[in-house]
């Protein structure tokens, strides 16, 4: 047992670092400029809207952010007043909670199971699958170049080359990969990239071909709430049964509960 929590600290740590190595190479709001269109829908969300990365970001390291003046949680709803507002806070990736949660009590045994991430982005799913699950192969999908050289220098250097594949593509070119998967996992993986038609192609793209009955399909937020904006024809209850999934596995003060319930896991019928 003691060998066990050594390793699994191990692992925060080594995920710690690798978090540490992208901050360094990325500015504060982890958004490259060819993000056109995921810049351009926070610009125009109703209310003032900030894309902090949980996986590179924690509670404690934004509020020093904050302390520093690099960041602020508010904004002013009436400029040089006293009236503020929250901010709202937008991640593309999982914080290091929420992946421990997603491989050490979401998903089952990974022995000689292949996942597949969607969007892989910084590739937090996959380096956290490579140190805390027995995953035979992790694949990232992701159609930014600028993500996938990011991704291909933290494999190397940390050398998880020998299980973790990136692919520079959409996802809707991967039939094939998506076929094979035991596991795929999509963490706000459309709304902020694609227009409503190219949402609505890629979500049935992915109910045509996520198909290999009992696998897993893991999403933020979950299917209902991501489809309901949409026009398709998926007919969820002819496809996924969601799992019950216990929230209460953490009972430190300062887990972020919310953060939690929006992960949902599907079993394919």
């Amino acid at each position: 047992d003691d060998f066990d929590e050594l390793v699994v600290s191990n692992n925060d740590v080594v995920l710690k670092n690798i978090a540490e190595d992208l901050r360094n190479r990325l500015p504060i709001e982890a958004m490259f400029n060819s993000e056109h269109q995921a810049i351009q829908k926070i610009h125009q969300h109703p209310l003032p809207m900030i894309h902090v990365d949980a996986f590179l970001y924690d509670d404690d390291f934004v509020d020093s952010l904050c302390e520093e003046g690099k960041m602020s949680r508010s904004y002013c709803t009436e400029c040089g007043s006293y009236k503020t507002a929250s901010l709202e806070f937008i991640s593309h990736s999982f914080s290091l909670m929420e992946l421990k949660f997603l491989y050490q009590h979401v998903l089952p045994d990974l022995t000689g199971k292949v996942v597949v991430d969607v969007g892989s982005r910084l590739g937090a799913v996959l380096f956290a699958g490579y140190l805390y699950s027995s995953a035979s192969q992790l694949y990232g999908v992701e159609m930014n170049a600028d993500f996938c050289q990011l991704q291909e220098m933290m494999i190397t250097k940390y050398q998880f080359i020998d299980r973790i594949k990136v692919v520079h593509a959409d996802i809707c070119t991967q039939a094939s990969l998506l076929q094979k998967a035991d596991v795929v996992v999509m963490n706000n993986v459309f709304e902020y990239f694609l227009d409503r038609q190219e949402q609505a192609r890629a979500w049935e793209f992915i109910a045509c071909n996520v198909r290999k009955r009992g696998s897993l399909l893991v999403t933020v937020p979950s299917l209902r709430e991501s489809l309901s904006k949409l026009q398709t024809d998926i007919q969820l209850s002819q496809w996924v049964e969601e799992m019950q999934l216990n929230y209460d596995v953490y009972m430190e003060k300062d887990v972020d509960r919310e953060a939690l319930e929006q992960i949902h896991l599907y079993k394919i019928l």
